[in-house]
């Protein structure tokens, strides 16, 4: 079932921790499995019926535009007629089919709440949803949104629990080890996986960062909820998390993928 929420998706950083694959090309175009992660990105989403997305280009935005100006040559085989009456028949065999795709340029050094205020003339819904263009998870999108809009609210995001990477140590004052816990579980964090009603862009202007202001004031006003996510979840920000989602994908062993 196809469904008319569209997800804007953040795709203008410029990944400077990620630097060994974002020198030439963004971030969301860096490939896990042969793919981008932004492609990982609207597969889950269109998964659940998502399928109309508005990503928001900035840094190397035209590598993004070329990707799917491209798409239908590069992943279908096709039959070429040459001459003055050239013409292309795509024989249709990749599943990306009726993804809808709006591509924005919103600034090369815009912060994310200005990203989505600059897209707000396409948003033609009452209720939309954004997330980040290095985000992976198994969340149950469905139930998100049915949260969403349950509670009535003007926003929502997903929190998880990102495992530390590093051991937890409880240390009494002499130095000695009390407890060790190795990868243990982080408190909440904001994990992308947004859902908003069109009201958010009150709070929002042409400089702001989401995560900051936008996001303080409508906590402080009982407006922003949180959805509970328990499953998997990860940020592709360093190389070691690029080597190791490109390690679960070969494995067979990949959580985000739903479809």
């Amino acid at each position: 079932m196809k469904e008319n929420i569209p997800v804007v998706i953040l795709c203008g950083g410029m990944g400077t921790r990620l630097r060994e694959e974002t020198e030439f090309k963004p971030k969301p175009m860096v490939e896990i499995g042969g793919k981008p992660v932004v492609w990982h990105i609207m597969k889950i989403y269109a998964h659940y019926g998502f399928r109309r997305f508005i990503l928001c280009l900035g840094y190397k935005g035209g590598v993004i535009k070329d990707y799917f100006l491209n798409y239908e040559a590069a992943s279908n085989d096709f039959t070429i007629h040459l001459g003055k009456n050239t013409r292309i028949s795509f024989q249709s065999n990749h599943t990306e089919q009726d993804f809808e795709i709006t591509l924005v340029d919103t600034g090369l050094h815009t912060m994310t709440g200005g990203r989505v205020k600059r897209i707000e003339p396409y948003i033609d819904t009452k209720t939309f949803m954004v997330t980040y263009g290095d985000g992976l998870a198994d969340v149950d999108l469905k139930k998100l949104v049915a949260f969403h809009k349950a509670h009535g609210k003007i926003a929502t995001l997903t929190a998880t629990r990102a495992p530390s990477r590093y051991g937890i140590l409880d240390l009494s004052e002499n130095g000695k080890v009390n407890s060790f816990r190795e990868k243990a579980q982080a408190e909440w964090i904001n994990g992308g996986f947004f859902v908003f009603n069109r009201d958010v862009f009150r709070y929002l202007d042409a400089d702001c960062i989401l995560e900051r202001a936008p996001m303080e004031r409508l906590s402080s006003e009982s407006e922003l909820m949180a959805f509970s996510h328990s499953g998997f979840w990860i940020g592709m920000d360093t190389y070691r998390e690029y080597e190791m989602l490109n390690q679960m994908w070969d494995s067979g062993d990949a959580p985000w993928k739903t479809w």
